[in-house]
């Protein structure tokens, strides 16, 4: 399946990024141009990236704090803030 239209990346490009050691969109985008064109693909990324153990993304963690989405795994009090 593809991830990026703009430069024809699919997920199994973007997972041989991880398993290479990606764990952000930018080093995804390093690797492949995926996410650097219209920048639709980067929540897909972002979750790929989130499936194989990498942290979610700040918005991620404050739409958790806020109540608007499932608690994550990881929460934010570890990097020195307060939980709300």
């Amino acid at each position: 399946m593809y991830v990026c239209m703009c430069h024809a990346v699919t997920e199994a490009q973007v997972k041989k990024e991880i398993d290479g050691g990606a764990v952000t969109p930018r080093q995804i985008a390093k690797g492949c141009k995926a996410g650097t064109d219209c920048g639709s693909c980067v929540r897909r990324i972002q979750a790929l990236l989130g499936e194989h153990g990498a942290r979610p993304c700040p918005t991620a963690r404050l739409a958790a704090r806020l109540g608007l989405a499932e608690p994550a795994a990881e929460t934010a009090p570890e990097r020195g803030l307060e939980a709300a």
